[in-house]
């Protein structure tokens, strides 16, 4: 499913009429950062406020030592693939590179 489409009501309580609106679902590849060490951990997601909330729950046992995080950087695209794309770019040492510049630009 490429989107989702919503008929806009001119009132609250009236028949939408022709007017319709595409909202499309986005994607985001982000970077967490430790707030208590100098880990980050980077994923891919469709809601950047549920999954810090599930990451500092504790729910990825893999980086349960390091929490609590914050949101230091992310990105925002039509396709989950584009996603997956640029997370497993933002794994290698030239998206490390790439985050670094971004991140700690004066």
């Amino acid at each position: 499913m490429d989107s989702i489409r919503v008929s806009e009501a001119p009132d609250p309580g009236s028949i939408p009429g022709g007017t319709t609106k595409i909202i499309k679902p986005m994607f985001f590849a982000y970077v967490l950062k430790s707030i208590e060490h100098n880990y980050f951990y980077k994923g891919h997601c469709k809601n950047l406020t549920t999954r810090l909330q599930q990451h500092n729950s504790g729910m990825t046992e893999s980086i349960r030592p390091y929490i609590p995080f914050k949101m230091v950087y992310f990105e925002e695209f039509d396709t989950e693939r584009e996603a997956i794309e640029i997370e497993k770019y933002f794994k290698t040492a030239a998206g490390r590179r790439f985050l670094k510049s971004k991140m700690f630009q004066p």
